[in-house]
Order: C-alpha cells, then sequence, then structure tokens
C-alpha cells in the first residue's frame, strides 16, 4: 500500500538532491567550452542544448515531465552521453544484476551452513577459526580484494581479469563463446562483492542459532529423545535464519550500490560507476532513473523477503 508514495517521495528527494548544487551540467560545458577555445563561440549551440533539455524551465516542471515519461518507459535524454536513458542503462543493469544475484546466491550458500556450524560448534578451535576469518572478511575493503584477487588470477592462471570480457568478444554478439568468456571473468566480482557479506550473516546466523538453541521449545524437543540434527534443522534453524530472510529485502540495493568501487577497480560494465560519473555531473535525468531503479529493488526485495519468511516461519502467515 506504501510502496507507490515511497517511492514518490523518493523520486522527488532524490530529483532536488541532484540539483542542489550551483549551476548544472551545461555550466560546466560553457566553462570547459571557454578553457578549450577561449572564446565563446559554442554559446549558441550549449543555450540551444539548454532549451531542449529543459533547463530554462522551474525544477518543478522539469520534475514533472521526467516522472511522466518514467512511468511510461520514458527516461529522458544523458546530458553528457547525449543518448537516450534506457539506452545506456539496460545493459549494465543486466550486468549488475547479474552480478549481485550471483553474490547474493554465494552469500547465503555459504554463510547459513557456517554460522550453523560454528553455533553448534561453539568455542571449538572450528568455531574459534571461523570467527577469526569472519572478522577478516568484514574488515578488507572490498576494492583491495578485488585488487589481490586480479593479481592472483593473472600471476597463477595467467588470466587477465579486467572486466567482463576479453578483448576478442568486447562488442561482439552474444555465442556460446562469448558466455563461457563471461562465467570465466564473472567469478572475481561476485566473491569480491560477497565476501564481507558472508562473514557478517555468518556471525548474524551464529548469534540468532546460539539464541535459539536456549529456549524451551528446543530443550523440550530434546527431552522427547529427537537427534540433534532434527533438533537444530527443523525446529531451531527456522526460527534462526528469519532476521537473514529479513536482511535479504535489504542486501540488492545495497550490493549494487556498495559494488560501485569494485566495478571501478574491476573496470566492470555495471551501474555503479555510471551512477557516480552521473551524480558529478549533475545528470539528472540519468541519475534519477538509476536512483529509482535501485529504489524499485528495494521494494520488491522487500516484499519478496515478506513472502519468505511466511513460507519460512508458519506463526507469521496466522498473524
Amino acid at each position: 500500500m506504501i510502496a507507490i508514495p515511497t517511492l514518490l517521495a523518493i523520486s522527488i528527494i532524490s530529483f532536488i538532491i541532484i540539483q542542489l548544487p550551483q549551476g548544472d551540467y551545461l555550466d560546466r560545458e560553457i566553462q570547459r567550452l571557454e578553457e578549450e577555445f577561449g572564446d565563446s563561440s559554442s554559446l549558441a549551440q550549449v543555450e540551444e542544448l539548454r532549451e531542449r533539455y529543459g533547463l530554462n524551465d522551474p525544477m518543478w516542471q522539469r520534475y514533472l515531465i521526467w516522472i511522466t515519461g518514467f512511468v511510461r518507459g520514458d527516461f529522458g535524454e544523458s546530458f553528457e552521453y547525449k543518448r537516450e536513458v534506457h539506452e545506456l542503462i539496460w545493459d549494465r543493469i543486466a550486468f549488475t544484476l547479474i552480478i549481485s544475484v550471483g553474490s547474493l546466491i554465494f552469500t547465503y550458500v555459504l554463510a547459513i551452513p557456517l554460522g550453523v556450524y560454528s553455533a553448534t560448534h561453539q568455542y571449538q578451535w572450528s568455531d574459534n577459526f571461523l570467527t577469526f576469518l569472519s572478522f577478516v572478511g568484514m574488515s578488507i575493503p572490498a576494492f583491495l580484494l578485488a585488487l589481490s584477487l586480479m593479481v592472483f588470477a593473472f600471476d597463477i592462471f595467467g588470466i587477465p581479469l579486467f572486466g567482463l570480457f576479453s578483448a576478442y568478444y568486447e562488442g561482439a554478439p552474444w555465442t556460446w563463446g562469448k558466455l563461457g568468456d563471461l562465467l570465466t571473468h564473472l567469478w572475481i566480482p561476485v566473491i569480491v562483492v560477497g565476501i564481507n557479506g558472508t562473514a557478517s550473516l555468518m556471525r548474524i546466523m551464529r548469534g540468532n542459532l546460539l539464541d535459539v538453541l536456549g529456549q524451551p521449545f528446543v530443550q523440550t524437543a530434546r527431552a522427547k529423545g529427537l537427534k540433534e540434527v532434527v533438533v537444530v534443522s527443523k525446529h531451531a534453524v527456522r526460527i534462526a535464519i528469519n532476521p537473514l530472510i529479513s536482511i535479504l529485502g535489504m542486501s540488492l540495493p545495497g550490493i549494487l550500490s556498495g559494488s560501485a568501487i569494485v566495478s571501478i577497480v574491476l573496470g566492470l560494465p555495471t551501474v555503479g560507476p555510471i551512477l557516480l560519473r552521473s551524480l558529478l555531473n549533475e545528470d539528472i535525468y540519468l541519475a534519477g532513473t538509476l536512483i529509482m531503479m535501485l529504489s524499485l529493488l528495494l521494494v520488491i526485495g522487500n516484499l519478496l523477503a515478506d513472502i519468505a519468511l511466511a513460507w519460512v516461519d508458519p506463526r507469521i502467515r496466522y498473524e
């Protein structure tokens, strides 16, 4: 019910904040032309662009034109790239979602079993070792890990893992060879983006499961003679995993924005670098569209998390 008003509020606030700095993209373009050519010979062209992009109109009018077009799938035109926004973002969003979904799968498939194992072997050497690894994983900056893995892959395997494709397949039509080349380059960004989330989720899973294992219903299940594996997997884990499912709804946009530096370091054609550049240049239609896409992912992620919670925990369905 509140998804549409929330997205509307986000669109208004982001549209205003993007334009808070003094001037706009074309003001800086005028300054660049004057520094490059030493005169104002191209000012007529800049004024034509200002009229074309509606920068002479009030902010509220520009917002209404943009948001009504957004609903119809017309996201406007990028100032810097001189191209329609939808032509710039679809490929990048597709690659971003591939990396993000892959990172989420990597994170949850690794974090949940490790968290369960760590909780069921509390204070043993394996628990202490996993605790140490989790703290290391949370403390290492993602860009440093990306650089280290790039050097490792090149020195050991001789693979220059910069970008998502080799030079031969860059810009080539899709074939099985290009898909294989993508998979060859994809594992580094998936691991780099997912490793910090894996470490923190493992700690959350361990703490939640330890709390649940001390509750009366678990003691009752043990008193009935159920095997420890059944008590942990069927009864305790189903309750302890609920916060992780809630976090899942917030994870996707966080991964998209948090991978921006990693994408710059690895040269990935994802949303992060182009969003950062559009914000710095006040490319309002490109930046606003990308922010709205991230907001949509947040709303959709929360909806899917609520559905998953109701499926995992019957008590939520009854409420």
